[in-house]
């Protein structure tokens, strides 16, 4: 078998496509959390926080006045962005979140899975043996 037959073999094995759709599906799905964290989250709680997180920064040099936008204060000199931080730190929990509850789904699903495909047990040894004595005392 040359080499574009061992590629053809691997690129079509299952677990090769399940991996390109994952990939693929997990690209879309980041894109959904990080606008429902910057749409729908973040304006939240900056509402409760009364700051705008992507705004939030501190000054490293004193000529940056202060209340520029985050973007302002950029071009007048250097400054330690953390709100933008704080956003992909709590889309990365979301994420997480989100990804456990699907694992965890899928796992419960495969317990029951296996459970109803596991044939039940066989009768334990006393049980036998207590067939054995019955069929004895039938015969005779």
């Amino acid at each position: 078998m040359g080499f574009l037959g061992e590629f053809k073999k691997f690129a079509v094995k299952g677990n090769v496509i399940d991996l390109a759709v994952g990939v693929i599906i997990g690209g879309a799905f980041g894109k959904i959390v990080d606008s429902v964290v910057k749409d729908l989250i973040m304006p939240l709680v900056g509402t409760i926080f009364e700051a705008d997180f992507s705004n939030l920064y501190i000054r490293l040099s004193s000529k940056i006045p202060e209340g520029l936008p985050l973007e302002k204060a950029r071009e007048a000199g250097p400054v330690f962005a953390y709100g933008n931080f704080l956003t992909i730190v709590i889309n990365f929990l979301i994420l997480a979140f989100v990804i456990f509850l699907l694992v965890k789904g899928i796992n419960s699903l495969k317990d029951k899975e296996e459970a109803a495909a596991a044939p039940p047990p066989g009768p334990s040894s006393t049980d036998k043996l207590l067939m054995e004595i019955r069929d004895e005392l039938k015969a005779k």
